[in-house]
């Protein structure tokens, strides 16, 4: 589910509260955790709703700043259901403090290491996690789709991969492009 950044920032502050969603079904489920560029946010609750009934305070609760912005938004899949997605702001990501977390023991490398072989060995393109590191410790902010040309990848292949070395600590998205964390540089010294 992609909410733009003040969207994010008001559920952050208090002051959004719900998203509406046009899908064909409901693509989150009550007690899904998303993780933001902001934090974790946790779904409450998700139900259909029709377009009429959305009052106005449901309106300034998603965000919107009038009736007709809402419309237009919703507009842009008129065929398809609309969601009313109930969410709150859950707390930091849990991630953040993982990735500048670069105290790390002799068992812990050992450990991320080991992970990594694993990684590279359940891959069907063969061993890449090193490659990927080195490539974003040495092009910080370099958008994705670049990053996953020069591999002779696929974006959406190259962005997947990503996210494992982010579940990780070792790598940190920026508004474009990414960068090794500080937990991540420990671990590349190491390869």
């Amino acid at each position: 589910m992609l909410i733009k950044l003040p969207v994010l920032q008001g559920i952050v502050a208090g002051k959004v509260s719900l998203a509406f969603r046009r899908w064909d079904r409901p693509r989150v489920v009550v007690g899904t955790r998303l993780r933001t560029q902001v934090g974790v946010l946790e779904v409450l609750d998700v139900r259909k709703v029709k377009l009429e009934a959305v009052s106005d305070r449901a309106i300034k609760q998603a965000g919107f700043a009038s009736r007709e912005a809402f419309l237009k938004q919703q507009a842009i899949h008129p065929d398809r259901p609309l969601w009313k997605v109930k969410l709150r702001y859950a707390g930091d990501d849990p991630r953040a403090a993982l990735r500048e977390n670069s105290e790390l023991s002799e068992d812990e490398v050992g450990a991320i290491l080991e992970r990594l072989a694993r990684i590279d060995k359940a891959s069907s393109r063969g061993p890449w996690t090193a490659t990927y590191l080195r490539l974003i410790a040495s092009q910080p902010g370099v958008r994705a789709p670049d990053l996953a040309a020069g591999l002779g990848l696929e974006t959406l292949v190259f962005k997947r991969d990503v996210r494992k070395l982010k579940e990780l600590g070792l790598t940190e998205s920026l508004p474009v492009g990414y960068r090794i964390s500080p937990r991540g540089s420990v671990i590349l010294t190491r390869l």
